[in-house]
């Protein structure tokens, strides 16, 4: 080989080795930047120049042309990368999940600085004195003050529980942008990469982590699959539908309208939606029959992988109404496939049940009672009027509950905590309703069933508890069942945060920068790089001697 193609071969070093250089650089500038991804220079030799061709031998001869700059590359596991966003999915789940436990256990027991079991307890304590005297106007006045405070802390509670459920919607609608906004940038990213990559001379690596990052955020928001073709594109499918294809985004819609009647938020795919175009271009939803994202029907398993995405979460928590006691007791299908899934659901309807059945009995026993006013005075068709809890509006009486995805038939709302009241003679007249019979004895018996109605163990949670509640014990049982489910959850939720902190360390094991190991890199390009710079000034010094002497 001649001294100038030497003086290649030593450019060829200089040049590689200055890349190598940077490339460290930007490593090391790079170290705390959120997503970032360890770059590797990756090195190969230039053709070979053969100078004798023997085929009885092993090797030709041949001499070296220089080093070449192959590309620089990211250092990534795909392995890991599919790992922790499953698992980190799973564990925003969990998360929003046990915070909605927490939300509710709050709410149970405290309202404004008041447990709700202090008035319960007070209700049960007047029904005991009032049995000691029943035609005391005092512990008559007293029956019907605790009664009244004890449905107004009922109110309080469940307002609170709804509250939480309006907040817990409010978060869908963000969510759902955040993921079209994901997606659009993935799409975009999906462009520029290939644009760049197309002409075989360097890698996108920056765009690449930019999104990488995106593909983990959006993990957490839902199940993802995604896959990248040779060109450099990524399709994604979310919770098993086409989200992002090489050329555009399937964005989410947001119902409000066709799916509850409270108004909450129901996320669907656009374009499986059946629409119908208006006159100014635009096009109106009406139907998001086989549109819907998720089927939140399904059975929470990690095995199916039903326990992955925020999103889920947010919507199995919040559900898609206000419960109520007909949601326990109309049927225990339609129980188990649509309100024992929803944290909030379930604790209304088990709560809105507790009060319905103390109302109802209550007002049970006054109605039958030898004491009720509407016996003495003949009026037995108003009896009714003379009970403790009545109908906040007239209309409610008539009111029947008639939904398409209930069991068919009309069932009467009958007495919920929305639409109940004191009855306003009674809290004008607390003595009205007198506990003394027709022939001026004290009704006994009217108190005494009352108080055997608060001590009677004959009440359920829900279809799938066995252990039965008196209405002492019943709001005990419904605050330690949101305890006990509390704390499972945060077990599982304990153990996910291992999970994704060990899959995470393994995986920055490989795509973090380590600046003791970066700084070995460096001083390792830098001596090749003075090693080809000396290689050069040999070379010159050389040709120089060479010219100089035949000159």
């Amino acid at each position: 080989m001649s001294l100038m193609a030497n003086l290649y071969v030593g450019t060829s070093g200089l040049q590689t080795s200055q890349n190598a250089l940077n490339t460290t650089a930007h490593n090391m500038a790079n170290m705390d930047t959120e997503g970032y991804t360890r770059q590797q220079v990756s090195q190969g030799t230039r053709a070979y120049q053969t100078l004798e061709q023997k085929y009885d031998i092993i090797a030709w001869k041949q001499i070296g042309t220089g080093v070449n700059y192959n590309n620089c590359k990211q250092v990534r596991s795909d392995f890991l990368d599919i790992s922790y966003r499953q698992e980190s999915g799973r564990y925003a789940f969990y998360d929003v999940s046990l915070k909605a436990l927490e939300e509710i256990e709050d709410q149970l027991q405290e309202m404004e600085g008041s447990e709700f079991a202090d008035s319960l307890n007070n209700l049960w304590v007047s029904v005991q004195e009032m049995a000691k005297d029943p035609c005391s106007a005092v512990t008559q006045s007293s029956f019907v003050t605790r009664a009244n405070e004890f449905l107004t802390r009922a109110k309080s509670v469940y307002d609170g529980l709804v509250s939480y459920q309006e907040n817990l919607d409010s978060t869908v609608k963000g969510m759902v942008e955040n993921i079209n906004e994901y997606g659009d940038r993935i799409r975009q990213l999906n462009e520029d990469i290939v644009e760049i990559e197309s002409g075989r001379q360097e890698k996108a690596n920056d765009l690449r982590d930019e999104r990488n990052l995106l593909l983990d955020k959006l993990a957490e928001y839902g199940k993802i699959e995604y896959s990248e073709d040779t060109f450099g594109n990524v399709t994604v499918l979310f919770e098993g539908s086409s989200f992002v294809t090489t050329d555009h985004v399937n964005h989410i819609g947001i119902d409000v309208t066709l799916e509850s009647s409270v108004g909450y938020a129901t996320p669907y795919w656009e374009y499986a939606a059946k629409t119908v175009d208006n006159k100014d271009g635009t096009k109106t939803v009406v139907s998001i029959d086989g549109a819907h994202i998720f089927d939140l029907t399904q059975n929470i398993s990690t095995t199916n992988n039903t326990d992955i995405g925020k999103l889920r979460a947010v919507l199995l928590a919040r559900g898609d109404h206000n419960g109520s006691y007909h949601d326990i007791v109309e049927d225990e299908n339609y129980y188990n496939s649509n309100i024992s899934k929803s944290v909030i659901m379930n604790v209304q309807a088990e709560f809105d049940q507790m009060i319905h059945n103390i109302m109802t009995t209550i007002n049970d026993i006054m109605e039958k009672a030898e004491s009720n006013p509407a016996f003495i005075d003949g009026s037995v068709g108003e009896a009714k009027d003379f009970t403790l809890f009545v109908c906040a509006n007239e209309s409610d009486k008539l009111t029947y509950d008639i939904s398409d995805d209930k069991p068919a038939g009309t069932v009467p709302t009958g007495f919920t905590i929305k639409n109940t009241q004191i009855n306003p003679k009674l809290i004008q007249e607390p003595t009205l309703f007198t506990y003394r019979t027709v022939d001026g004895n004290e009704d006994n018996d009217t108190t005494t069933k009352l108080k055997e109605a608060f001590t009677k163990e004959q009440y359920t949670l829900n279809p799938n508890v066995t252990t039965r509640n008196s209405f002492i014990t019943y709001y005990n049982s419904l605050v330690s069942q949101v305890a006990n489910s509390g704390d499972v959850y945060d077990s599982i939720k304990e153990a996910q945060q291992q999970t994704v902190d060990s899959v995470n360390a393994a995986r920055e094991q490989i795509v973090g920068v380590s600046s003791d190991e970066e700084l070995e890199f460096m001083i390792m390009f830098q001596n090749a790089y003075n090693a080809s710079s000396r290689f050069i000034s040999v070379v010159s010094e050389m040709l120089e001697h060479l010219v100089t002497s035949l000159g």
